[in-house]
């Protein structure tokens, strides 16, 4: 057993030593692999980035108020009366004067230039109420200051400005027949709300000559509070709406999408890699051609089969590994952090963040292995059975 271990560790480590001597053959494993990583790396980050903005955007303790069997706001409606019976609803927070911490709004689509490529998207104006930034103390504004009622000035999202052009602070923005004044830039912990415009919502609706909210937004005593403020909706005659959690509606908008990044990533990935795999399986069979008399000599003077096998195969792992982690470093550098957007259901732009997590790059080098060891198995196979005397006569 000795004598075996010692001549797998001999033979391995002659071949790895001899590696840099076939660079050329062994960079077309590495490269392959690199790029199979980084490709399905970065299109998984993507679908973190998304899904990471998404879940940030709700809380435990606010719940939405659509109108019945509605699937998103702009697909909502809601008429005055029942957004006060909403906002007076049990369960709902008061702050410290008295008033329900709730905001009925209005949700509207408008079209911008993007920057980078100078087409038009739909982006979000949200008319808030006069409770909203309570009821969002994750706020913040940035620059500027907040927009006053009865004024047509609106706050935009600070992801909203590095996308779309015609954002500035104190720039004016035509649509509706109306002029606006950006009078302020907002963040919001980097969740979807970013990307949106915000407004005073009695103001907007004058503008769009509306009457109707879309939803009500309310803030509830505690997370628990929650079956108390949705049992008092639903039972009541006069209303017809769909109570939510936040997280749990917001979850519901990026699930399609977030299916869709993974089906591309995994569809994608798994035909490079199917690609990456015959490329190291040529590789690999092109090495232990150019090594046949090297292998003949080590078989002829006593060493088996086995460290044969074990050699190519660790070659062709580590060099797997290599690509991998080359992979992975490139999707991280330059990808990580990136601003994208992206259609969010509601057929608005939604912009993110590409997030590479550990766990994605591991993925991606835990890849490169699969392939690396597929791929050196049947050559690590064919170095073991080359026949002796036929190798050395070649040779």
């Amino acid at each position: 057993m000795a004598s075996v271990v010692n001549q797998i560790l001999a033979v391995t480590a002659n071949n790895l030593r001899n590696v840099p001597q076939r660079w050329g053959i062994s960079a077309v494993v590495v490269i392959g692999i690199a790029v199979t990583v980084a490709v399905l790396v970065s299109v998984l980050a993507m679908a973190a980035g998304f899904g990471k903005t998404l879940a940030n955007t709700g809380r435990a303790d606010r719940a939405i108020v659509l109108r019945g069997g509605s699937q998103s706001e702009l697909a909502s409606t809601m008429s005055r009366d029942n957004a006060l019976t909403i906002i007076d609803a049990k369960g709902v927070r008061k702050s410290a004067d008295g008033k329900a911490i709730a905001s009925a709004e209005m949700v509207a689509i408008i079209s911008l230039a993007q920057k980078n490529t100078g087409t038009k998207a739909n982006v979000t104006l949200r008319g808030v109420g006069p409770e909203a930034f309570e009821l969002r103390p994750e706020i913040k504004i940035t620059a500027g200051r907040m927009f006053q009622p009865a004024v047509r000035e609106l706050i935009v999202g600070k992801s909203a400005v590095t996308q779309f052009k015609g954002l500035e602070l104190g720039r004016h923005l035509l649509f509706h027949d109306s002029e606006w004044t950006v009078v302020g830039v907002f963040e919001t912990n980097g969740d979807s709300h970013e990307s949106e415009l915000m407004a005073d919502s009695e103001t907007v609706l004058s503008a769009y000559r509306r009457n109707l909210f879309q939803d009500v937004i309310a803030m509830l005593e505690s997370p628990q509070a929650f079956d108390v403020f949705k049992d008092s909706l639903t039972t009541n005659p006069t209303l017809s709406v769909d109570v939510k959690r936040e997280t749990e509606y917001y979850a519901e908008q990026s699930k399609q999408l977030n299916k869709l990044l993974f089906f591309v990533a995994y569809v994608v990935g798994g035909i490079m890699a199917v690609g990456a795999v015959f490329g190291a399986l040529n590789t690999m069979y092109s090495a232990v051609s150019s090594r046949q008399l090297e292998i003949a000599t080590l078989r002829a003077i006593g060493f088996g089969a086995l460290p044969v096998v074990f050699s190519v195969f660790v070659e062709a792992l580590i060099l797997a590994l290599i690509g991998g982690v080359l992979g992975a470093l490139a999707a991280w550098i330059f990808f990580n952090g990136n601003s994208v957007n992206t259609l969010g259901a509601n057929f608005t732009q939604i912009v993110f963040r590409l997030t590479v997590t550990p766990g994605l790059a591991m993925t991606g080098i835990v890849l490169a292995c699969v392939i690396g060891a597929v791929g050196g198995l049947f050559p690590a196979i064919r170095a073991a059975r080359l026949p002796i005397a036929a190798a050395l006569r070649a040779g």
